[in-house]
């Protein structure tokens, strides 16, 4: 009989160990200009490993004093100047001032009767956000979600081989393991939390996500505050509503950071390096469903809970989100038009600007979209972790353009990119069911197995269905 090797009665959390951010945040001082070249020989001439590749961990843990230097090093990263800085403020004034394009208000609308009975009179906004496609807005999100879970975390080679031996290439319809070779399956194993619950032959309404809870939470918090909420009323909600393991990569460290008694803005900065990752960007969604036609008022509050985790381009991706957003929700513009909404809300010479920018110009030039794809991995996939936010936009906005509208081919192309494949779905999923209008306008085959119920852990929300969930936010769309 062999013994059981004895469990390691050590806690290893993901994505807060100070060994594993250094590598991070020596990655992320390359990518902004901060030479960290004696930091970085430090570091590994006393045993330090780079960050780990794509889990939030490595194993095995660092000794005491590794990690008491790794302490240290952070610091000093923390304290290198960027040449980048005077590009990519994360100040709203300064975002304002280096934004030549910035959208004004809105044009003023006549008074109409909402649902609720109440005038919209005066608020500044369109009536357009209607619950129904709200309703869209919701459904999209949760389908463009639950079609990226399966392959979070897998390389592109690998995604392009499963769908394939499936017969589902280009991607219309949810990934499967039936008919696909176990050697494929072992080679390229799904992820192993989303499989059970997101694979075509597994699904029953939409599992938990962090893509879908944020969007509750910032509901949560709009019913709570109202849009004048403050980055402090965001903190204190998460610190009631959001299970601590509920959040990652930079949403974590300023978790912790707010445990610790750092004050919002600090707790983005101190000892982030996920700061310019994708978090804030998939918070974004309410912000935009909440402004229709609104696009400087969208981005303007995402500004507002983006800065409690993120900081510069990590901002701009929430701000670029909830701008494009607000113009689809207000149904005045196509694809197009909401993605050169979102863009004026961006500093433009900053490296979200320019990501967005070279896939909007990669998808308009290649005729297939893996072409695209393939572009946009040989310009980050050796720079730049999958959750970083940057990949990710480029991506999301190749996507977009290259679909022109169409709702399957926007989450598909999304999801079939790689990299952060649920949230890349989820962001195209929204603003692709906004355009479409309706729930009805959603091919079937995506929206029936949602069953009209979400799973989530945050209180209140448990079991809800997406037309409730549509009904609430129009009364926030509505309050003054």
């Amino acid at each position: 009989m062999s013994a059981v090797p004895p469990r390691d009665p050590r806690v290893r959390l993901t994505w807060v160990q100070p060994e594993d951010l250094v590598g991070h945040e020596l990655r992320q001082a390359a990518q902004d200009g901060r030479d960290a070249r004696e930091i970085g020989e430090r570091w590994y001439a006393a045993g330090g490993s780079p960050a780990p590749d794509r889990a939030g961990a490595s194993e095995p843990p660092a000794p005491p004093r590794l990690r008491a230097l790794a302490g240290e090093l952070l610091d000093e990263l923390a304290a290198l100047d960027s040449p980048l800085a005077a590009d990519e403020p994360t100040d709203l004034d300064a975002i304002v001032a280096a934004c030549p394009h910035w959208p004004g208000p809105p044009e003023s609308a006549p008074a109409v009767a909402g649902r609720d009975g109440l005038s919209t009179a005066g608020r500044g906004r369109t009536p357009s956000a209607t619950p129904s496609r709200l309703h869209a807005a919701w459904l999209g999100r949760a389908a463009g979600c639950l079609l990226g879970k399966p392959v979070e975390k897998l390389p592109l080679a690998g995604i392009r081989a499963l769908a394939r031996a499936a017969g589902n290439w280009p991607l219309t319809t949810w990934f499967t393991a039936r008919g696909v070779p176990a050697e494929l399956l072992a080679a390229h194993p799904w992820n192993r939390r989303s499989a059970p619950t997101s694979l075509a032959e597994n699904i029953d309404g939409m599992p938990e996500d962090d893509d879908l809870n944020y969007p509750l939470l910032t509901l949560l918090l709009l019913q709570r505050h109202g849009c004048s909420f403050t980055t402090a009323d965001l903190a204190r909600l998460w610190l009631d509503e959001l299970p601590a393991g509920r959040a990652f990569t930079a949403e974590r460290i300023a978790y912790g950071n707010l445990l610790a008694g750092v004050e919002p803005p600090e707790t983005a900065r101190r000892r982030n390096p996920f700061r310019e990752w994708i978090g804030a960007q998939i918070r974004a969604d309410v912000h935009g469903w909440t402004h229709p036609g609104d696009p400087a008022g969208a981005a303007a509050q995402a500004h507002r809970d983006a800065v409690l985790t993120h900081t510069g381009n990590g901002v701009y991706g929430a701000m670029f989100t909830a701008a494009a957003l607000a113009v689809a929700a207000g149904g005045e513009s196509d694809v197009h038009g909401c993605l050169a909404a979102g863009l004026r809300v961006v500093p433009p010479h900053s490296r979200y600007a320019r990501a967005v920018r070279l896939g909007i110009e990669t998808a308009r030039t290649e005729g297939e979209f893996d072409a695209v794809v393939d572009r946009l991995h040989a310009a980050y996939a050796d720079t730049h972790h999958w959750v970083h936010v940057l990949p990710n936009a480029a991506l999301l906005a190749a996507a977009l353009t290259h679909a022109d509208g169409d709702f399957t081919r926007s989450i598909g192309n999304a999801v079939s990119g790689g990299w952060d494949t649920d949230s890349n779905g989820a962001t195209a999923g929204s603003l692709a069911g906004l355009l479409a209008g309706t729930p009805d306008a959603l091919p079937h085959h995506w929206t029936a197995p949602l069953k009209n119920r979400l799973a989530t852990s945050v209180p209140g929300f448990d079991g809800i269905g997406f037309d409730a969930l549509a009904a609430l936010t129009h009364q926030e769309a509505l309050r003054p």
